[in-house]
């Protein structure tokens, strides 16, 4: 009887094991396949994101939906290069910068966490009309960032954008999901 209640044991904890086992690796496959590893480059984004940084990318995303403001995206710069911004302007908007503000069709930006400030206005000086698949993206480090008020930048299109970073992954101590305010 004791030999029956000790093989029992071991197919019950066999059975936890492979049954962990096949979660984790449906998580690891779940995570893996729509997203995709990103390293924070240069320090654009901070707080929020710092130098070194690792992320994931939910590619799936604007598959289904578009960005909405305040999303945080990976896109596809001309060169290839792959950059981290926010998205502050909309398809169909005016954005302009005046005074240290950001205007979104002449109304000021009512935005939590200063993200609707910005000192140097670049291209945003004058008004800028974003067609139906553009967007205007900033870093959150506004005055250490090159973004769409930069003519190396400029606007957005739809088709640049990669995914929306959603998970940092590293360093561990910062582990957590990315909040877009």
């Amino acid at each position: 009887m004791e030999l029956k209640e000790d093989k029992n044991r071991i197919r019950l904890v066999v059975g936890w094991i492979v049954d962990i086992a096949v979660v984790i690796s449906i998580a690891w496959f779940a995570v893996f396949a729509m997203g995709t590893q990103i390293r924070v480059s240069g320090q654009s984004m901070e707080p929020v994101l710092s130098q070194n940084e690792k992320v994931l990318m939910n590619r799936l995303s604007y598959r289904v939906m578009r960005p909405k403001r305040y999303d945080i995206i990976v896109f596809e710069k001309e060169t290839g290069n792959y950059n981290i911004k926010r998205v502050i302007g909309l398809p169909g908007e005016t954005v302009q910068i005046k005074d240290g503000y950001i205007y979104i069709n002449n109304e000021k930006l009512d935005a939590p966490n200063d993200l609707g400030k910005a000192a140097l206005a670049g291209l945003a000086e004058y008004p800028i009309s974003l067609d139906k698949n553009e967007y205007f993206l900033l870093g959150d480090n506004r005055s250490g960032s090159e973004d769409s008020r930069f003519s190396n930048v400029g606007n957005v299109k739809f088709r640049q954008i990669k995914g929306k970073v959603w998970l940092r992954i590293q360093p561990v101590s910062r582990f957590g999901l990315i909040s877009s305010r």
